[in-house]
């Protein structure tokens, strides 16, 4: 198809299109998506994942950034019934786009170079989106999932912690896409907490990436010292933390308590 259109997998965008009918129908099945679920696929490309996600007669969205690609992939999903929007998934409109219905999955084989600030910008900004199913490079896709640990847990770890369960369900291999990536990719399942796992009227999103944020850009330094200036004394006492320990150490619910206590020591 690409060679017929002129056509090549760009650079630019991260292009690695998946050739393998068992994969994409693998990934359709892992999603558990049917009839009267509404789906949202990025990079929909030139439709082999999103083809499979319809025969499971859920209802798709495709979003595709690539111009030159959406003819193409209109021409191939559209007599399907799914609907193919031209739209970068990192600026649309996603109440707009989502308006349809009130709860979504996202299931979509996400270009390499955006896949985790687009994961944590959808957890973050798009309620709507229940349950995601990506397939992400492996050393993404590792931290995604990590617990505290863990060698790959960090502060992206927490993001997604804050907000979500996640879980690798899956392994890629590189030769099921053109071109070939120099990766090994994994399947990852994030399905969103009712609420967060901090409650925000204790300490917000922002307060403790704030701390996350700080800590981590000394990971091995003692958190007395990579949060001085932020956490003092009093304030790891109360929280029950050991300013001896490291920022990998913790996981969301005591970033969320020392947050919670330096609000009421601060305030």
């Amino acid at each position: 198809m690409l060679a017929k259109h002129g056509l090549h997998p760009s650079k630019a965008l991260g292009q690695h299109f998946v050739t393998d009918p068992n994969t994409v129908e693998r990934i359709a099945r892992l999603a558990r998506v049917g009839r009267g679920d509404h789906v949202v696929e990025i990079g929909a490309g030139l439709g082999s994942l999103t083809v499979a996600l319809a025969a499971t007669g859920a209802t798709v969205t495709s979003v595709e950034v690539d111009r030159g690609i959406v003819p193409i992939l209109r021409e191939m999903v559209e007599p399907l019934g799914v609907s193919v929007v031209e739209a970068d998934a990192m600026s649309c409109d996603w109440d707009g786009l989502l308006g349809a219905a009130p709860r979504w999955v996202l299931v979509a084989n996400l270009p390499y170079n955006v896949a985790t600030p687009l994961v944590l910008d959808l957890l973050h900004d798009v309620p709507a989106i229940g349950r995601m199913l990506v397939m992400v490079q492996r050393e993404a896709g590792e931290r995604l999932v990590a617990v505290p640990g863990r060698k790959s847990f960090g502060a992206v770890s927490l993001r997604v912690g804050y907000f979500a369960t996640a879980a690798l369900v899956g392994r890629v291999s590189p030769g099921v896409f053109l071109p070939r990536p120099n990766v090994e990719s994994v399947l990852v399942e994030l399905v969103r907490r009712e609420s967060p796992a901090v409650d925000p009227t204790v300490a917000s999103y922002a307060e403790i990436d704030l701390l996350v944020r700080a800590g981590f850009s000394g990971r091995r330094k003692m958190l007395r010292r990579s949060l001085d200036g932020l956490v003092d004394e009093a304030t790891f006492a109360a929280a029950g933390i050991d300013g001896r320990r490291r920022a990998e150490e913790l996981g969301i619910e005591e970033w969320g308590k020392l947050s919670a206590c330096r609000r009421l020591i601060t305030s």
